[in-house]
């Protein structure tokens, strides 16, 4: 007969094992120069769909790069092992993906309290009363021109890196794969603190807690969006924790 507290506390052994194993999905990464700013009020612009087309899968260590792509944005997943791998295949970010996403990150950076929040709506109609912006004005810069018009102490910024949802059913299919970075600007477009999310759905060995914490399935990308959204709000420099 098996003891069961044996039983648990070997399985629980098991998972802190295998969690070490797994790449960490969110990172964050601070400005030495975040301190010196009180950020009460914050500027939500809507989040941008990187436009070049992503690589799903590869068996090669060095790919094509599409017409027009810059390397750097350039992402792709490597199978598992046993998995066929055939012609490389792309897909482009949808651009829904990008609005769901902000709305995503403003509903959970709303439960943080001290914080007021100027909704994408207000922030889309500055941009377009500041027309096309100025040879050399980059977005950081831009991202700034608009939180100084609503008076905003700093901008939160996004870029969609790739969406792409999951193939047959939560029992057996691809994984959803989800990525995008979130970044508050501060005066003259400098960037105070940025957020980065990535998971591609893992295999129990490879992220046990990832997968009990889903109960065994494979989960959708809006669900993988939500995860990284509220995980990413967490730790945002502005105001503090709500009471939950």
């Amino acid at each position: 007969m098996i003891n069961s507290s044996a039983f648990t506390w070997g399985l629980c052994v098991a998972v802190a094992v295998a969690c070490g194993c797994a790449p960490a999905k969110v990172t964050y990464q601070a400005s030495s120069e975040l301190e010196r700013y009180r950020l009460a009020t914050i500027a939500v612009l809507p989040f941008e769909a990187l436009k070049t087309p992503q690589y799903l899968s590869t068996a090669q260590t060095e790919v094509p790069v599409p017409a027009g792509a810059r390397r750097s944005d350039i992402v792709f997943s490597i199978p598992p092992s046993g998995q066929p791998c055939g012609k490389e295949e792309t897909v482009s970010v949808p651009l829904q993906a990008a609005e769901k996403v902000t709305g995503l990150v403003l509903a959970k950076g709303q439960d943080r309290e001290g914080v007021r929040w100027f909704r994408p709506e207000e922030t889309a109609a500055i941009i377009r009363s500041l027309g096309t912006p100025e040879r050399g004005v980059t977005t950081e810069k831009q991202a700034w021109q608009v939180a100084a018009r609503l008076g905003a102490d700093a901008a939160l910024i996004g870029r969609v890196r790739v969406y792409q949802e999951r193939g047959g059913s939560k029992y057996g299919g691809s994984p959803a794969e989800v990525g995008f970075e979130v970044r508050l600007i501060g005066p003259d477009g400098v960037t105070l603190w940025s957020g980065n999310y990535y998971e591609r759905q893992r295999p129990f060995v490879e992220d046990a807690w990832g997968s009990v914490r889903r109960g065994f399935v494979f989960v959708t990308a809006d669900e993988l969006a939500d995860y990284g959204a509220e995980q990413i709000a967490k730790q945002l420099p502005v105001g503090t924790p709500g009471a939950r």
